[in-house]
């Protein structure tokens, strides 16, 4: 083995600033050699050297001491050593130019670095405007020019306000480098390595392709591939997919001649890659019936022509993968060899031989069956070899046994495992028999036919190296202490003896990476005297004086076959001149490369690859599925003619093979026209109609497949009474699965669609797929689920493998100390570790933005936060504690004593914690996960007895909490609070708001339209008792809850007639039916795909009505306007990004759907059955952008009880793709929505005109939208500040006018706090009752937050203060001291992206009656008569368009202090969630009867 291009060695997240000790001091002792062995030269340091990195084809060796932050320089491999001349704890890394061979480079963690342009002998420093990226390797080359070098940065203005960016530099850094862009996740040139090309010249020069942060968001989702041949002046974003960009770019990496870049979306941990071979044209790469997975794959050691890849197929915690070979421009791939041994940090055993083409070594796993059905079955190694490039593999042989050795999953040296440079010659640590034995039991084995034949070299483990380009093999004992070497000169046949001098351990044992030399490098431990290190010289130079001359080389054919006869490999053997085994000389050619030669070939079977749009299909290339052919101008003009066209063959482009006479595979085949052309879309809608014989559906849910995820399935789990099916074609077929078992609840993950757990009632089985119900497999928990009613599995947010699992134990029977343990898994489930006992609940906290990661450590801490609720002293009588800890509970906090519980929405973490001293709860908040401040209400918001809290969406990083006023039965309502940006400071925003017994609320926020909600009121609540019933007004809010108004009504209803009511909008104005009265949770007014689009069931009076008096209203505008569209209550569902809206009528018998192709302006019938049935559901997935959706009904006339799915299916309606190009956006199929406030002229909203994508109505645009566009364009322009950007400031309340004044007695808010709380601070202002809406970015006109304020200095900095203000006008030093949700503006960055999740709420807390939590302090305490708490989370629909409003706060976050930002995806429930309080739906249960959860079933109408 040998030290060759360490850079590859680890991956290069922080590879040059782990700290790992290595101070070195240093000894000459020559030890002096007889003339038959070699020369011995040995140096002692004080600790282990680490980095030994050559210079090519030169004796000089750096190494680095990070310890003492040195390199120390010896140039002469290793006999004598110097300090090179580097300021002293300096050096932080070190890093070789790999296209220059005297160039290397030290990184300092700061702003100043060296190079050497000449191995070392001197050192020159440069500069860099921010210091080294810590999250990849700062350096990428240019493969053709070596001065040019592009450096990775981090920029940081403080320690939580930091930016990666990225500088260049075309002279080597003989001049600072220069800023190449912003917002980059990597950059690199495209000319990556010696073989790339882009095919024109000044494009290979100066292209550089860069992963840079999304245009509105900071999140890995919206990330981007831009390209610029201008050195960033300008740029372009090519299109990965045919017509369409592609988001969520992670990582790009050159193989040989190719560029691949790897996406994911969110909701999965499927990649996507994507691969050119010019950087100009890209094509995703096909894997068929595999999946990429995050982390589970890994992009190996590849040929000249082709990519190899191996696939983790199995599960993580013993793997084992598949391994793949791609065509000539890497698109689709090809299975070699399954079951290939891999380890968890993704290595794979899978070398290919040195220099020579098509020879690979691959260890695979004989016992794969067993190793799959339990994860601790002990894998059985065997080793394969293929000399074809991996289309045949075939056992190593040691005369006739089989030879297995340790490969590049169990390294004992650095660099390649088996060979090197000199030609033929291999090496490996092995075994004979049926499978490898452990290292320690193998021995030392050689080759010098390329593997072909192998012989045992030596008893026992053994490093070994190649020198002199084979003619010299040393090696040296590694398992355990020795005092010899072994060498052989006649390539392993025979071997001799050295005395090292000095017994040691063996650490490493290398040479020049060309192999040509004859000195080896040698480090070692001193196994007596701990903190004693050596390296060792062993130099051969003098055993042999003659030089080899002609007649003692020979011609070696690299490849031959089982015959023994040279064998051929794209067009052509290869063979070598080299050193006879027994000649007695040495080459001496130092630093010489052995060449290859080659004799050209006739043309085989091998030589061809499939043609472009052909795959394989066993032996044979067929069309793939889908595609057409490629057919000549002027032909097929008519289906049935025929033309010449591709055989489905080509001749792998680079192969030299000689074609002889005669029939060729790629020549022209007549092809029938009809196979040219694919079958036009029908025009037409269809259905597909399946019955089940159930009482009801308990629950389903869409597995969604994310856009980076392979294939078109649209998938949905249910449960039935007594039977699990599955769809993976929105309905059209059903497949029962799980046929045997009995399923209690089906949990899907709630961060991965592809995921999905089904648990029993009593035993201890859990069965999950991984890849959307297309395998199933199963793992025992350590206890049965839990008794009580929350959650048995808890999800992290980006560990899809960790799992927390709440098992029921001493429960089996009664009068046991039955309780609840917590237990956690880190490989889904193979392994379980305890975590906590007598819990209530525990939770992953972990979330993107959630704390500052700085470090490994760090990012470890914020990955492994837990919390749970633990009675404390372990007594389920006594109180509930919410203790937390970021070590799995080997440590631990207890942060509240006495707890009704938590829950966890977006960024914050809300505690419903009991003050018994004033008999009422109080609610704390945190942003961080570990500190917490408690709520602060507003003054003259007086509850007495705070017994019932609900926290609304916080997707605009402010908490809604809803406060109730009344829990009288039937008269329930209270008042949204808005908090500031940490959850701790209220002000009010609207009162007497709606919410029903178990505490939901009506509210909801319109999806895609940040800062636009709806609530319904309670209008008489000084006279429910009178009534009898509560009277309800809803109304709507476009500036986040600052200012609310009452829905406008339509000019007409449906059937073109006036309505009863006119005049004033308080007596005539739109209500609608909300949360609080639907059946199903997902059907929310609107969708974020379909932005501004709102469908709802209500009447236009000056109240609320029943439901069964409701009529459906559409609003296309965001809620400004609206049209009745049809009489009477029907459902509704978007499709296709809102291209298309089906609605249907609300149990009343129908046969009939309506749909809109034109944003709801004309609607046509389609008749779905010949029976009129009774539709209780419509369906669609998550994301609203299939063209499929599905009907959940019963024939009313059925006697016995059925439940039938319809799905419709609008795919044939258009087979046409819709085009957007971003450059000139109303130019295709696609045009510009701008929304608005209803009391501004202009289009302003939150300070800014934001422009929304939106497809062109049919038939104007006779296509369909597919992959989700972006739905956000960009912004136009930032607008004058109005009063519509600003709301009250704490202590402050709103008039009738609109005007804020300070409430009587109170005093104005203290803005110094910020000078106690940011020692940087140097002043404050003083209130003047507004404060801005945290996601405006208005600018200029009525800026109400700065009117009439004065800057204050802050104590300690007055000097710094009145230098700031001495001279300067005041409406300059306003701007000086940006609030901080004004950055953004001033930065040029005017909004982050938000995706909602999916809707549902949290529980915090029950009605006792209900078996959910309560407590008791005695006597006739509140807490007894009322629910305890009732925290609600809005959690929106799975958003496919930005939210251009949340973009603007994550800016003035990441401006002010945030390394990330905030956000979640939400969940898609079912109403069956409420019943069951899974994790992340509901994080505890409220009480309910089974028929709560209900989808399908209930008879009888709704009444209100």
């Amino acid at each position: 083995m040998r030290l060759r291009d360490h850079r590859h060695l680890a991956a290069p997240l922080l590879p040059w600033l782990l700290a790992i000790s290595v101070s070195l001091s240093y000894l000459s002792d020559p030890v002096i050699a007889k003339k038959s062995e070699p020369r011995v030269t040995k140096n002692t340091f004080s600790e282990l050297p680490a980095g030994l990195t050559y210079f090519p084809d030169s004796d000089v060796i750096l190494v680095h001491d990070r310890l003492k932050g040195e390199i120390l320089r010896s140039k002469d491999a290793g006999e004598t050593w110097d300090t090179a001349d580097i300021p002293e704890s300096k050096a932080a890394g070190l890093e070789r130019h790999p296209f220059d061979p005297n160039v290397a480079f030290v990184l300092s963690a700061g702003h100043h670095h060296w190079y050497t342009p000449d191995r070392g002998e001197s050192w020159k420093q440069f500069k860099t405007a921010a210091s080294p990226s810590p999250w990849r390797n700062p350096l990428r080359f240019h493969a053709s020019d070596p001065k040019k070098i592009i450096f990775q940065a981090e920029a940081c203005q403080s320690f939580f306000e930091c930016d990666e960016i990225s500088l260049y530099t075309t002279d080597g850094f003989e001049t600072d480098p220069k800023l190449l862009r912003t917002g980059t996740r990597g950059c690199s040139f495209a000319r990556a390595t010696d073989i790339f090309t882009t095919g024109d010249r000044r494009l290979d020069e100066d292209r550089i392709i860069c992963i840079s942060r999304g245009r509105y968001s900071p999140w890995p989702k919206d990330n981007r591939l831009v390209v610029s041949d201008s050195y960033f002046e300008d740029e372009f974003e090519p299109e990965l997919e045919i017509g369409r960009t592609v988001k969520g770019l992670l990582s790009a990496a050159s193989v040989k001649k190719f560029i691949v870049v790897a996406a994911k979306s969110e909701g999965t941990d499927e990649m996507a890659l994507y691969v050119s071979d010019d950087s100009k044209q890209w094509h995703r790469a096909e894997f068929p019936d595999h999946k990429v997975e995050e982390g589970a794959y890994t992009v190996l050691e590849s040929t000249n022509y082709s990519i190899q890849v191996d696939v983790m197929n199995t599960r993580p915690s013993n793997p084992m993968g598949v391994l793949f070979t791609s065509n000539s421009n890497g698109t689709y791939f090809t299975k070699n060899i399954e079951h290939t041994n891999r380890n968890r940090g993704g290595l794979v055993d899978f070398e290919k031989v040195q220099g020579i083409q098509g020879i690979v070594l691959v260890n695979t796993v004989e016992n794969w069956k067993e190793v799959e059905k339990g994860n601790s079955v002990k894998k059985k190694i065997q080793s394969t070899i293929s000399f074809d490039d991996g289309r045949t593999f075939q056992p190593l042989k040691v005369g006739k046994k089989d030879l297995h050795l340790h490969s590049v999953t169990n390294l004992h040296n650095s660099g390649r495992v088996f060979s090197s440079p000199a030609p033929g010659i291999v090496m490996g640590v092995g075994s004979t028999g049926d499978h490898l034995k452990p290292y320690t039991e193998c021995d030392l084995f050689v080759s010098d036919d390329a593997g072909v034949t192998w012989n045992k070299a030596a008893d026992g483990p053994h490093k070994y190296e190649f020198g002199d380009q084979g003619s010299v093999l040393m090696a040296v004992a590694d398992d355990g202490p020795t005092d010899t070497l072994i060498y052989s000169i006649n390539h392993g046949k025979d071997w001799k003896k050295a005395d090292l001098g000095k017994k040691v351990r063996a650490r490493l044992l290398t040479t020049a990476p060309d192999s040509t030399s004859l000195k080896f490098v040698l480090e070692a431990s001193d196994p007596e005297e701990k903190g004693k290190h050596y390296i060792f010289t062993i130099d051969f130079d003098e055993l042999h004086e003659r030089k080899c001359k002609s007649d003692d080389f020979e011609k070696w054919y690299a490849r031959v076959d089982k015959d023994g006869k040279p064998d051929c490999l794209m067009g052509r053997k290869e063979f070598y001149t080299r050193r006879k085994a027994d000649a007695d000389c040495f080459i001496e050619s130092d630093f010489e490369d052995p060449a290859p030669e080659f004799e050209i070939c006739e043309c085989a079977d091998e030589d061809f690859e499939c043609d472009f749009n052909f795959v394989k299909d066993g032996d044979k290339c067929v069309l793939a599925s889908g595609a057409t052919m490629l057919v000549p101008d002027g032909k097929c003009e008519e289906s049935d003619d025929t033309f010449m066209g591709s055989s489905g063959y080509r001749l792998i482009p680079g192969n030299e093979c000689k074609r002889a006479g005669g029939k060729q595979k790629d020549d022209l085949v007549e092809q029938d026209c009809g196979k040219s052309f694919k079958a036009p879309a029908s025009g037409k809608i269809s259905h597909t109609a399946q019955t089940f014989k159930t009482n009801k559906i308990h629950e389903w849910h869409y597995l969604e497949r994310a856009d980076s995820v392979q294939g078109d399935d649209e998938t949905i789990v249910m449960r039935t009474d007594d039977k699990i099916w599955i769809t993976k074609d929105h309905g059209k077929e059903w497949k029962e699965i799980l046929s045997d078992k009995e399923i209690a609840n089906i949990y899907p993950h709630h961060y991965n669609n592809d995921v999905v757990f089904f648990t029993t009632a009593d035993t201890k089985t859990v069965y999950y797929s991984v890849n959307r119900g297309d395998r199933i497999d199963s793992f025992e928990a350590p206890q049965p689920p839990t008794t009580e009613r929350v959650p048995a599995l808890g999800f992290h947010p980006a560990k899809k493998d960790w799992l927390i699992w709440t098992g029921a134990k001493n429960c089996e029977r009664s009068g046991g100390d039955c309780h609840s343990v917590a237990y956690y898994s880190t490989d889904r489930g193979d392994h379980w570790e305890t975590l906590l006992r007598y819990v209530r609940k525990c939770q992953f906290i972990a979330e993107e933005g959630r704390g500052r990661v700085g470090s490994i450590k760090e990012k470890q801490k914020v990955e492994r936060l837990i919390y749970c609720e633990q009675h404390e002293g372990e007594d389920k009588s006594n109180n509930l504690q919410l203790v937390a800890s970021n070590s799995f509970f080997d440590e631990s906090k207890v942060h509240f004593t006495d707890i009704v519980s938590f829950a966890t929405m977006a960024e914050f973490i809300v505690v419903a914690a009991k003050d018994k001293e004033k008999a009422t709860l109080t609610a704390a908040a945190s942003v961080d996960g570990w500190n917490f401040a408690t709520a602060l209400f507003p003054p003259d918001f007086h509850v007495p007895h705070q017994h019932a809290y609900t926290v609304l969406d916080s997707s605009t990083h402010a908490v809604s909490l809803h406060v109730t006023i009344s829990d009288d039965e039937r008269a329930e309502y209270g008042a949204i609070l808005k908090s500031n940006s940490n959850g701790t400071s209220y002000v009010m925003s609207v009162n007497a708001v709606n919410r029903n017994r178990p505490g939901y609320v009506d509210f909801e926020k319109v999806k895609g339209l940040e800062g636009v909600a709806t609530v319904n009121i309670v209008a008489n609540t000084d006279r429910i008792a009178e009534d009898g019933m509560k009277k309800l007004k809803t109304m709507i809010t476009h500036n986040d809850g600052a200012e609310w108004g009452l829905l406008p009504p339509p000019a007409k209803d449906a059937d073109g007639n006036s309505f009863e009511c006119s005049g004033d909008i308080e007596k005539c104005s739109l209500h609608l039916h909300a949360y609080t009265e639907r059946r199903d949770a997902r059907d929310t007014y609107s969708s974020p795909s379909a932005v501004g689009m709102m469908i709802g069931v209500g009447n236009v009076g000056e109240h609320l009505t029943a439901q069964k008096e409701g009529d459906t209203f559409f609003s296309r505008d965001g809620g400004m306007t609206w049209e009745n569209i049809r009489k009477g209550r029907y459902l509704w569902e978007y499709g296709d990004s809102g291209s298309i809206i089906v609605i249907v009528a609300e149990r009343t018998p129908t046969d009939v759907v309506l749909y809109s192709l034109d944003e709801g302006r004309t609607w046509q019938d389609y008749r779905f059955s010949e029976e009129k049935l009774h539709i209780e559901e419509l369906s669609t997935i998550p994301s609203d952008k299939s063209r499929n959706f599905l009907l959940w009904g019963r024939d009313p006339d059925a006697r016995e009880r059925e439940v039938t799915t319809i799905n419709l299916d609008f795919t044939g309606l258009t087979d046409t793709i819709c085009q957007l190009d971003e450059e000139h956006p109303e130019d295709g199929d696609y045009y510009l929505w701008q929304p608005k406030h209803p009391e501004n002229e202009d289009e302003c909203i939150f300070g800014h005109v934001a422009q929304y994508h939106r497809k062109r109505p049919w038939p104007e645009a006779q296509c369909y939208t597919g992959r989700q566009v972006e739905g956000l364009h960009g912004i136009e322009r930032n607008c004058s500040c109005t009063r519509h950007d600003f709301e009250c400031d704490y202590n402050y309340i709103r008039n009738s006018d609109n005007s804020c004044t300070l409430i009587a007695g109170l005093d104005p808010p203290d803005h110094s706090q910020i000078c106690r709380t940011d020692p940087d601070a140097t002043q404050y202002y003083t209130p003047t009752g507004y404060r801005r809406i945290p996601l405006s970015t208005c600018q200029g006109g009525r800026e109400l937050e700065f009117q009439e304020r004065l800057a204050e200095p802050c104590p300690g900095h007055e000097e710094q203060f009145e230098k700031t203000h001495r001279g300067l006008s005041g409406l300059t030093l306003f701007f000086l001291v940006l609030v901080p949700f004004g950055v953004a503006a001033a930065a040029g960055w005017w909004v982050w992206t938000h995706w909602d999740g999916k809707f549902g709420r949290i529980q915090l807390g029950s009605d006792p009656s209900t078996g959910g939590a309560t407590f008791d302090t005695g006597g006739n305490s509140p807490w007894i008569q009322y629910p305890v708490m009732a925290v609600a989370v809005v959690v929106a629909v799975a958003a496919a368009v930005p939210d251009v409003l949340s973009r603007v706060w994550r800016y003035a976050q990441n401006k002010i202090g945030s390394r990330g930002g905030y956000g979640r995806v939400g969940r898609y429930t079912t109403r069956d969630s409420f019943a069951r309080g899974r994790g992340g739906d509901y994080d505890a249960v409220v009480g309910a009867d089974e028929d709560e959860g209900e989808l399908l079933g209930e008879d009888s109408d709704e009444e209100v």
